[in-house]
């Protein structure tokens, strides 16, 4: 690929962020998704990625960010509590020891056997090794600290999922990250 080349664009790929009439952030759109529904009057391009469709005749802006024009009620934002989503809000990173990747187990801080729930308080992200050297004890009691205490996450999790957030998008996420 050459400089001036740009990676071909997947049509599928969750790249567009949509947002609410109110601008609420419900989510990612793939492209094609958010291209169709700019196109059909669903909703309005707020921010271009810089990048286009092309047709034989035209040009067609892909968007960054999309605004649908109707209101979509949702109570609040529950995320749902599953491993995916505890080896996301961690970052997919040890809470013990730091390690990142890798073959990550979920841990209750709590033993179940001590009556420990499995609540997004209760839960943590764990390699194997200290997970075996926690065993069936509290971290203080395995001599163990916890890097973060756990929280039920307030930012959508598909972030900690993107390489980088899009520049485009900052100003919709500000009162999601503080």
């Amino acid at each position: 690929m050459g400089p001036a080349e740009e990676k071909p664009l997947n049509l599928d790929a969750p790249r567009v962020l949509v947002l609410n009439a109110a601008y609420e952030v419900l989510g990612l759109a793939s492209v094609k998704r958010s291209v169709l529904l700019v196109l059909s009057g669903g909703a309005e391009m707020l921010s271009e990625s810089g990048r286009f469709l092309h047709t034989p005749s035209t040009q067609i802006p892909v968007p960054s960010v999309i605004r649908l024009k109707r209101l979509v009620r949702r109570g609040p934002s529950r995320v749902p509590l599953n491993r995916r989503n505890v080896l996301r809000r961690d970052r997919y990173t040890c809470q013990y020891c730091g390690r990142q990747g890798g073959e990550l187990t979920v841990d209750h801080v709590l033993p179940r056997s001590r009556g420990g729930k499995s609540t997004w308080e209760n839960l943590v992200a764990a390699c194997r090794a200290c997970n075996l050297k926690k065993g069936d004890r509290t971290p203080e009691e395995a001599g163990m600290r916890l890097l973060r205490s756990p929280k039920v996450p307030r930012a959508p999790l598909f972030l900690s999922d993107l390489k980088e957030i899009p520049e485009t998008w900052q100003p919709y996420l500000e009162a999601l990250l503080r």
